[in-house]
């Protein structure tokens, strides 16, 4: 049976759309594709991001290399990403800072969705409250008693002024009324070693690095940002349990483009990276060193920007905040 000419038509048209649509799209990757950590080597970001080069190698063809270009509390890296060629071979891991770094640093842009195209959302962690194990207080309600009663301050540990660890304490303050010293570190491990050796009265900061201390005693963990309680220390209450509503607090790292990047090239990258962490040996390295591997689209990513900016610009502006990190 011959095929009617108007079939063979439509048929040679469809042809022609999907090659047009195949010469249109770019190839990726086309060469090397780096993967620029606003943050020294060691740090939870390079983690994470070696991490995803590790299992992106396996993906594609092309080689994935990790770059380290810390400075300005990861704005010198961030810059830098910002201002590369739109193609997708040069992209950004990094931290909430990039929805915080917009209010301490005048010389950025107040929308980082100007300057980039959320990829990723690619993993999570909630904060905790850690305090020396000889402190009264047992609970976030003992503490927050304990700032308004006591004569001096309570010295609170940060990983940083600026950071979340340090936001966090200042929200807590805001939405209480007490106050605190703020004994700022550069990182969240000295914040540690400060109430492990009784420097400090408290710290704000993942959990990774102080659950061996909470089973050996050397650390009280009073309460917990997330919406649940945490399945590592699940007798430490959350936040709202403790009597505060709507204080659910996630650090998260996140892959980023330079503004204006194809969407056929994100969307690609997106799908690739989501496929990745849905690997058990990947989401087992993510756990690894204190994340929860997650995957969310451009989407998802771009409205937990749009909300951590709106959220971290108020606490900053309510604060008076305005040293910023190097």
């Amino acid at each position: 049976m011959s095929t009617p000419r108007s079939l063979l038509g439509v048929l040679a048209l469809v042809a022609a759309a999907a090659t047009a649509q195949a010469q249109d799209t770019p190839t990726f990757p086309a060469r090397s594709v780096r993967l620029i950590v606003p943050a020294a080597a060691g740090g939870p970001v390079d983690a994470v991001a070696r991490i995803l080069a590790d299992a992106l190698k396996s993906t594609w063809s092309e080689p994935v290399v990790v770059e380290n270009k810390p400075g300005a509390g990861n704005s010198t890296g961030a810059i830098y990403v910002a201002q590369s060629p739109p193609d997708g071979h040069t992209l950004l891991v990094i931290s909430d800072s990039i929805t915080v770094n917009p209010s301490l640093y005048p010389n950025l842009d107040k929308d980082p969705l100007k300057q980039f195209e959320p990829i990723s959302l690619l993993v999570t962690a909630p904060q905790v409250l850690i305090a020396r194990p000889d402190i009264e207080a047992s609970n976030l309600r003992d503490f927050v008693a304990m700032a308004r009663n006591s004569k001096l301050p309570l010295n609170v540990a940060s990983a940083g002024s600026g950071t979340i660890s340090h936001l966090t304490q200042v929200l807590l303050e805001l939405r209480t009324g007490i106050h605190v010293s703020h004994i700022p570190f550069r990182g969240a491990a000295p914040a540690v070693t400060a109430v492990l050796g009784k420097h400090v009265d408290a710290a704000w900061v993942m959990p990774a690095p102080v659950l061996p201390y909470m089973t050996s005693g050397q650390v009280k963990v009073l309460a917990v940002t997330s919406e649940a309680r945490d399945a590592a220390f699940p007798q430490v209450p959350t936040v709202e349990e403790s009597g505060l509503s709507n204080f659910q607090i996630t650090n998260w790292q996140g892959l980023f483009a330079p503004a204006n990047t194809p969407k056929p090239i994100v969307d690609q990258i997106a799908r690739t990276v989501a496929e990745i962490l849905k690997r058990p040996e990947v989401r087992a390295r993510m756990a690894s060193v204190g994340f929860e591997a997650r995957g969310d689209g451009p989407a998802a990513a771009a409205e937990l920007v749009r909300a951590n900016v709106a959220r971290w610009s108020d606490v900053v502006a309510r604060a008076g905040i305005t040293a910023a990190r190097d």
